[in-house]
């Protein structure tokens, strides 16, 4: 690997480090995205069911997600082609039609899911047809990622990682037992139940998502193609030292910053609803109503905002990972940087993904079930992605000079392993 820093025009001062706020993209977004209204239900779940008894795998799986996300990360800045698009290049048609339909239920599923959790969300604070507020958020969704500037997208999507703060402020407006928090981050108690192993496979698949893979790769693509002087880095090695090192200070403070948010809402259910015996939660909203009684009408509302800010960052996410797998597969156009009449096949799938997120909620299929156990069908999808994704990122045909170093690819083999093993455990469990 080359360690040759750019060079530097003649007479233009380079700065040896840029701001912040510059290097923060792609992994502050997708970490953000992280923290869905399904995410919500499942931490809200972990903490009303467990009480601080599962803290301690918000902690434990950080060091994971960065890595695997990291991996994706480099995949897309390295090739200048996002996961489904080297997994072409490189796996037999077969495997990567399996991997982009299993992207593709969980991603649906997830979008419905989570439309539903707004509109429930949106009725609790104002009142009103919840159905109707679902196909609303839809059809925004949808067309500011159609018709937004990519860049003014990506600044919006930034800005609405600030809605995720309604959490963290939610745990200062309740009473908290710091003593028991910091002995339950630091000690586990397992119990190999099929409840325990449900919800450990839940909080995994919703901060090791699938769609978060391809996304955060797909969107380091996207900068190549918006930059006038960025390349792959297989074509410009050159530019790998600042590159790579924006990749990692982007993606750990984007995937610490999700960690944390899931941490403040799993101690804000456990020392309100578990703590007052209220421990059967299955959905974001029914978490926020459960609040009001104890918590107050503050931690009430803060709690349901934060479900409507945080779905209008994952809807986009969600139904633009899925269009960038299914284009990528089938040769179309795709980037959110192109314009609609250079890539109508991409944005009609971001459309038809959003629709069919809609249509979900007026379906036989219980909402409220969904946005549980659409945390736990990642959770088992995010094993065979993980696995070629580790393969692919390891060897020299894909990657060249910029295969996996060592510490890298231990912690992604071993993040792989983990979220199979959690899986494992789930369908052992599941007749007891």
């Amino acid at each position: 690997m080359s360690t040759t820093p750019p060079k530097a025009h003649p007479g233009v001062k380079q700065p040896e480090r840029p701001p912040l706020l510059q290097v923060l993209g792609p992994g502050l977004i997708t970490g953000a995205s992280d923290d869905d209204p399904s995410g919500i239900a499942t931490y809200s779940q972990a903490g009303a069911q467990f009480g601080f008894g599962l803290t301690w795998v918000m902690l434990f799986s950080w060091p994971l997600m960065c890595a695997i996300q990291e991996i994706s990360a480099r995949i897309g800045r390295v090739t200048g082609r996002g996961i489904a698009g080297n997994l072409k290049r490189h796996y037999p048609a077969p495997v990567v039609y399996s991997i982009v339909l299993l992207l593709l239920v969980a991603n649906v599923i997830n979008l419905g899911a989570d439309l539903g959790a707004m509109g429930a969300a949106l009725k609790l604070l104002i009142g009103g047809p919840q159905l109707v507020y679902v196909a609303l958020f839809g059809l925004v969704t949808v067309l500011l990622e159609v018709f937004s500037r990519y860049s003014r997208y990506v600044s919006i999507l930034k800005w609405l990682t600030l809605s995720l703060f309604a959490y963290v402020g939610v745990v200062f407006v309740v009473k908290m037992p710091w003593g028991a928090v910091a002995r339950s981050l630091v000690i586990p108690q397992i119990t190999f139940t099929p409840a325990y192993m449900t919800v450990i496979v839940a909080l995994l698949g919703t901060t090791i998502s699938p769609y978060l893979f391809f996304w955060q790769a797909e969107e380091e693509v996207e900068e190549v193609k918006e930059r006038a002087d960025a390349k792959p880095l297989e074509r410009a090695p050159e530019q790998a030292p600042e590159e790579l090192r924006r990749i990692r200070i982007d993606t750990y403070v984007g995937m610490g910053f999700s960690n944390a948010v899931a941490l403040f809402i799993i101690l804000t259910t456990a020392a309100t609803l578990h703590a007052h015996g209220v421990t059967d939660i299955q959905s974001s909203a029914q978490a926020a109503e459960a609040l009001r009684p104890i918590a107050g009408e503050l931690a009430f509302t803060i709690f349901a905002v934060g479900i409507v800010g945080t779905g209008f960052l994952a809807i986009p996410v969600l139904a633009g990972s899925a269009a960038y797998a299914l284009g990528e597969t089938f040769g179309w156009h795709v980037g959110l940087a192109r314009k609609l009449s250079r890539a109508k096949a991409f944005y009609a799938a971001i459309a038809v993904a959003t629709l069919v997120g809609v249509l979900l909620n007026n379906s036989p299929i219980d909402p409220i079930k969904a946005l549980f156990w659409s945390a736990v069908i990642n959770g088992v999808v995010a094993v065979p992605v993980m696995a070629l994704m580790m393969h692919l990122s390891s060897h020299k045909a894909a990657m060249g000079d910029f295969k996996l170093h060592v510490g890298l690819k231990v912690m992604g083999w071993i993040a792989t392993a983990v979220m199979a093993a959690a899986a494992i455990g789930l369908f052992a469990t599941w007749g007891e």
